[in-house]
Order: structure tokens, then sequence, then C-alpha cells
């Protein structure tokens, strides 16, 4: 997958902005404050629906102006075609509203936009992935899954409309024959959906654990394990909704299911997440995104785009080193932002370079 033109509008200080990237390295350099982060931003939304800062509407549409637009042009190699397909996607985005075209069409969902560029992004909070809430670690699996097995969107679909429809009922009083659809409901969504969850973080592990030996070999990773929401264990989910019901009835929600998931790192020496410094809780986040990058290289066969926002900040020049030599042993595309050359690229030669000054990002000779 290379992103052959990537064209952004009104986002932060962005009037209009477009960029031809090459396959390889593409290193965006400027100040701090100049909007190399927002270039990739603009990636991330294209392949997220989202910000990784938060949501559209939190600041990332240029003051004053009533949307953003990005538009994106790239290389895809689909199937055993002996040559790459050219795709296109825009989006229209004001933060409440949006609207989308995939490849000349019209859009529905934003899922389906989001489905077609794979974008695995490494940027300063992904230290949260490891050291922060459930969410996050959520997201991940599920944008895993849902790169590399087609039909796992529409199973995730059905458990979010059956857990909103039990949520919304339970806070109306909860009539047990309606609850006891809504149960079946979700348990027949999430019972395959935690089963997709723990064969892929299974995959996953053993991919982690190589990894970490190549970047981090302190870190001394040795598992990843999933908590599937309920004691998946000692009983079936649709029990454990029964046995919660009229906890749940009092709280007004769903208090077990895939929902409430998480999964956790295993280390040789370090007791756990909370005992990780912020240096080991990025290398650890790194380990797990770019073991999720080579996943859906071996699954898709092709690489995702890979975006690595301020590189040389996030990471030593040996680590730095590391990770640049095991992503330029594969033909994934790359992009880099930092203020200037990062050390670890300091005798690369071939890296096709932007710098971005005043609004605008100009390649450099």
């Amino acid at each position: 997958m290379h992103i052959r033109r990537l064209s952004l509008h009104q986002i932060r200080r962005f009037d209009s902005v477009e960029l031809a990237p090459q396959p390889g390295i593409n290193l965006i350099t400027g100040d701090n404050g100049a909007g190399k982060t927002s270039v990739l931003e603009a990636l991330h939304v294209m392949a997220y629906g989202r910000s990784f800062r938060g949501r559209v509407r939190d600041g990332l549409v240029r003051q004053g102006q009533d949307a953003l637009e990005v538009f994106v042009e790239w290389d895809e190699h689909r199937g055993s075609a002996t040559s790459p397909t050219r795709r296109k996607a825009g989006l229209r985005h004001s933060g409440q509203e949006w609207k989308g075209r995939l490849d000349g069409e019209a859009v529905a969902q934003l899922g389906n936009l989001c489905a077609a560029l794979a974008v695995v992004t490494f940027e300063p909070g992904s230290h949260a992935l490891v050291s922060g809430g459930g969410e996050p670690r959520r997201r991940f699996l599920d944008w895993g899954l849902f790169h590399v097995e087609p039909d796992f969107l529409a199973l995730w679909r059905r458990y979010s409309r059956a857990l909103k429809q039990r949520n919304a009922l339970l806070k109306q009083g909860g009539n047990p024959h309606a609850l006891d659809a809504w149960d079946h409901e979700l348990a027949e969504a999430g019972e395959p959906l935690t089963t997709r969850r723990q064969h892929y973080l299974e995959r996953l592990q053993d991919r982690a654990v190589e990894l970490a030996q190549a970047l981090a070999p302190k870190l001394g990773i040795q598992s990843l394990s999933l908590s599937p929401g309920w004691r998946k264990q000692d009983m079936s989910l649709s029990d454990a909704l029964l046995l919660a019901r009229e906890r749940d009835r009092m709280a007004g929600y769903t208090s077990v299911g895939p929902h409430r998931a998480d999964w956790s790192v295993g280390f040789a020496s370090i007791p756990g997440r909370d005992a990780l410094s912020r240096g080991q809780a990025k290398l650890t986040a790194l380990t797990c995104l770019l073991a999720q990058a080579e996943d859906y290289a071996e699954q898709r066969g092709e690489w995702p785009v890979i975006a690595l926002d301020d590189l040389a900040s996030e990471l030593d020049r040996t680590h730095q080193a590391r990770v640049l030599d095991r992503l330029r042993a594969g033909p994934a595309q790359i992009f880099i932002t930092a203020t200037e050359t990062p050390a670890a690229l300091a005798d690369v030669a071939d890296i096709a370079r932007f710098h971005v000054e005043h609004g605008q990002v100009q390649p450099v000779p």
C-alpha cells in the first residue's frame, strides 16, 4: 500500500496542501508547531475517522472554517494481481457531519471508508495503549480484525446494536422478556467476537515476543493475555448477563461482555504495566503496533502505511535505528516527522524529504 498523493484542506494551520510521497521513507521536518503532525493526522482521519489527538470536532478543523477535507490516492495490491490497483478516497468532515467517497462512489458508512486505507500510527500518546484504560486496547484489537477478517465489522456492529438496545432498556427499568431477547442477541454476537479477539491476540503474541527481542530485548515481553469481559472460564456470556441482570438494572447499563474486555502484556521481570517507565511503555506500545503491522502484511499480502510522529523525541538513537532497520527490510511506506533529520537517518540516502513552514509543505531537493 503506497500513497501517491495526499491533499489536505482546512486542517489546523493549513489552508490547502498537497504532497506526492514516495515509496520507502518520507521525512517531514519543520519547527515545533509548524504543522508536521497535522499531515499525519490527516492520514489518520482517513484511516480511523478521527485524529490520534482526539475527535475531529476537537480543534482539527481550521479555525473559522466549516469543515476539513482530505483526499488520498494510493496503489494497492489485490490478491494475486501482478500490477497494483490505483484507489482514491475523499472525506469532508465538519466534526458533526461527514461525506465520503471511495473510488468515485459515495460511502454510506464511515467504517467502510476507513476499511480501505490501513495506517498504523506511533505518536507521543501511543504509550496509552499500554498504560492507559481499556478502550484504546479494545480499539487496537478490533482495528486489526476489522482489516484482516472481512466479516468482523458486521459481527462488531451486531454486538454494538444489541448493547445499545439493552442499555436503553435497562435505563427504562428492564422488561424481563425484552431483556431475554437482547441477552440472546448479545451472546450470539459476543461469543464469536471474543473468540476472534482471542485468536488474533494469540497470533500477535508470537510476533510481539520476537519483535521485542529484536527492538528492545531488555523489556522481556513474554505474553499478550486477553480478559474477555466476563468470567468466560466459568460460564457462558448468556449466563453472565442473566446473573448480572439485577445489578445492571440498578446501574442502568450492561456491566459484563466484550465491551468490557481488555488485554495485558506479560513481562519476564516487570511485575505489570503500572511498574513500567514512560519509555518502557512507549517501546511496548511500539512493539505491539509493529506486530500488528507485520500481521496485516502477512494476512493481506501488503504492508499498511506506517506513520511515526516525532520519532527522535520518542526514541533514542539506538531504538530509532533498530525500528527503522526492521521497517526498511520490507516494502512499507513510512512517514516520519521530526524537527530535524533523526540521528538514525543521518547516513541514509534514499529518503524523500519535505519541509513544513508558513502553512506550506515543500519537497526538499
